[in-house]
């Protein structure tokens, strides 16, 4: 009986490589830069949810996989934030979240790594940036990074005024 509990008792005791973490959504934050006429558009959005596990001593263990939910995409401007929800930007109706899953987080300078792929409109593209991961008040983690992106990589958009490049930034609290 000894050794049955033996074995056994790994499943229940918890490694700590393996913190689960999840992210919050309301002291989070996902951004978005993009240049429109030239000028600088700024833009969010909420419904942050996901999985994260991280241990910064053990990268090679970590993984992502979070989402945000398309329909929130807010500019302050509701007539344009209509239309990015529209079948030729977001088309939130058919591919109602934006998805980010990691294959791969490495140690680098004063941070990480994060490699892995970005899905929008149900299109996969790999992404890679690097992110600081900053203890959080209470436990858990605040992890920041810019991701930089190309709208067109994701049928996001036509022919318009609006540039094809774009920087996302990241400021995820997870506990």
């Amino acid at each position: 009986m000894k050794r049955i509990a033996l074995l056994i008792l790994p499943l229940f005791v918890r490694d700590p490589s393996f913190a689960q973490y999840k992210p919050l959504d309301k002291q989070s934050q996902v951004q978005f830069k993009i240049k429109n006429f030239g000028f600088s558009v700024s833009g969010s959005f909420t419904g942050l949810s996901g999985d994260i596990s991280f241990d910064p001593a053990h990268p090679e263990t970590a993984s992502f996989d979070v989402s945000v939910d398309a329909a929130t995409v807010n500019t302050e401007n509701s007539w344009r934030d209509s239309h990015l929800r529209n079948e030729d930007y977001f088309d939130v109706t058919k591919f109602p979240r934006i998805r980010l899953v990691s294959d791969k987080i490495t140690t680098s300078g004063r941070g990480f790594t994060f490699t892995g792929k970005l899905t929008i409109k149900n299109v996969i593209r790999p992404v890679s940036f690097p992110f600081t991961a900053d203890p959080s008040p209470g436990g858990g983690y605040v992890f920041k990074g810019d991701l930089p992106i190309n709208r067109r990589d994701f049928n996001v958009g036509g022919a318009s005024t609006i540039s094809d490049k774009l920087e996302v930034n990241l400021n995820v609290v997870a506990k």
